[in-house]
């Protein structure tokens, strides 16, 4: 990828990056762990899992040789670069990265550190390390989603709503690249299509790109929230009856509410039938995509043309860490550069295609990359899988203690797809009423709410809460946090009751 000369000149970048690259279970940093320290994921509520949930305070091994260069080695300059990027002292910075001090490492200012102190990301020369990292860890995402090899494209970006503006952006230059110079009067009315439970930043990426929100088509779901492919051909029909040209169609995985997976596979048949870009918004439900026992509701994803995954969301890395993801290589800058001489000169003494800046719509990014980078060397792949499997098996937990409980009642049939639980819980009080009668839902609307504040007034815990449509508020339930137990649940539920019953 660099010449002879310029792989010597940069060679301590790639020595970094090389001396472990596997994102894999094999190459994580954490390798030399105990047992103890590996086994971290356990949700049953034994003595021996016990040993296994709580913190750990010894994180010094995972910061040993294999991240860091030699002091005295040829690695060195590496040492300087990491140092004197950032305004804090080398001495904090050097406990940070050593992990000699824990509270450092665990404390706001380390984050700080980590992220604040980086360089803006937007030339190779500027964060060549970072650069390096993203890429790799990008191609290493792609590969999980099922493109041949890893190849394509992607950016980190600032969340997982411009993620998805992305993705519009990108279809219409893929269909239109003449919008780019001469605005949208070059193109026909452009309509995108999007559940009608998937996230809003699809609505307002049509209102800010001049697609105009009238021109984002809502689809029915079904019971669960999903998707009917059917009612998405019908309007995919009517709006070419009336002259417009369908462009577009999200696909959401992992839905904010219902934790909803659309059918992807019967989405993308229509697609390719109508020639249309299909994008799947996997912001809440890509971590799945690390479980082999729960990658399945992503069936067709290798299919899509563009994916948006946000790894500080169910992963649990810090925020912000969003990837907008793209099966065809080179369009992302094909969308948005800007070739600004100042920055990105064609005949800098190194492959210029390591400037990433100009493939996406801002000028100086957040280094987001290295918390995720780090985290999954010290997790590997498995780790995540661990963590992703528990989450999922706390909310079965829930599902399970509740579905038959007295006083609750499911908000749909059936287990979760995610670790979404979206139930009521009724008061004794209500529990003989008429349940369609209004005085019964106008009473029930207001459970919820008064719950939560009492929850919040005696800070034992906090659930979120929402109505859906015709559905009054109901509790939804999401479980992130591979740290919880089962206990944690059972005291929900408990909390749930005693904070509820006189209502």
């Amino acid at each position: 990828l660099l010449s002879k000369k310029n792989f010597l000149q940069h060679g301590w970048v790639m020595g970094f990056l090389q001396k472990n690259n596997s994102l894999g279970e094999e190459g994580r940093l954490a390798g030399s762990l105990s047992e103890r320290q590996k086994n971290l994921f356990s949700c049953v509520n034994s003595d021996r899992d016990a040993r296994f949930c709580r913190t750990e305070t010894d994180f010094s091994n995972m910061f040993a040789r294999d991240l860091l260069p030699a002091k005295n080695g040829e690695e060195s300059p590496l040492s300087r670069s990491l140092w004197t990027a950032g305004t804090r002292s080398s001495t904090a910075c050097e406990q940070v990265i050593r992990g000699s001090s824990t509270n450092s490492l665990l404390g706001w200012t380390s984050l700080g550190w980590l992220g604040s102190g980086s360089p803006l990301q937007f030339t190779y020369e500027i964060a060549p390390v970072f650069v390096l990292m993203e890429q790799l860890t990008l191609k290493k995402m792609r590969e999980i989603i099922g493109w041949p090899s890893g190849e394509g494209d992607g950016i980190f970006s600032p969340g997982g709503a411009i993620s998805n503006m992305y993705s519009v952006m990108i279809a219409r230059y893929k269909y239109f690249p003449e919008v780019k110079a001469k605005g949208m009067s070059a193109a026909p009315r452009l309509v995108l299509f999007t559940s009608e439970h998937s996230h809003y930043s699809i609505k307002k990426a049509g209102a800010a790109l001049g697609f105009g929100s009238e021109n984002v088509v809502l689809l029915s779901t079904d019971e669960r929230g999903r998707v009917i492919p059917a009612d998405l051909e019908a309007k995919i029909l009517d709006v070419k009856q009336k002259g417009y040209h369908p462009l577009f169609v999200n696909a959401t995985a992992g839905s904010t509410v219902y934790g909803a997976f659309d059918p992807i596979n019967e989405i993308a048949d229509i697609c390719e039938k109508y020639n249309m870009w299909l994008h799947v918004d996997g912001a809440w439900g890509g971590g799945l995509l690390m479980s082999r026992k729960h990658r399945h509701k992503f069936s067709g994803v290798e299919r899509a043309n563009s994916v948006t995954w946000n790894p500080h969301k169910m992963m649990g890395v810090p925020l912000q860490c969003s990837a907008i993801l793209v099966r065809e290589k080179g369009i992302l800058a094909g969308c948005n550069s800007m070739c600004a001489g100042y920055l990105f000169q064609p005949d800098k003494q190194y492959d210029v295609s390591y400037d990433t800046g100009d493939k996406a719509i801002q000028c100086g990014r957040h280094v987001d990359i290295f918390k995720f980078w780090l985290m999954w060397k010290a997790k590997g792949t498995i780790g995540f899988e661990q963590h992703i499997d528990k989450c999922l098996d706390l909310s079965q937990y829930l599902y399970d203690k509740i579905r038959n409980r007295e006083g609750y009642e499911m908000v749909f049939d059936g287990v979760p797809q995610h670790t979404n639980v979206c139930f009521w819980y009724i008061p004794p009080s209500l529990r003989g009423m008429e349940h369609n009668s209004k005085e019964y839902r106008e009473k029930l609307h207001k459970v919820a709410p008064n719950i939560k504040a009492m929850m919040m007034e005696s800070g034992t815990t906090m659930v979120g809460y929402q109505p859906q449509g015709q559905k009054v508020n109901f509790f939804r339930m999401v479980i992130s946090n591979p740290a919880a137990l089962q206990s944690d649940i059972d005291f929900l539920i408990d909390e749930i009751e005693r904070l509820g019953r006189d209502l």
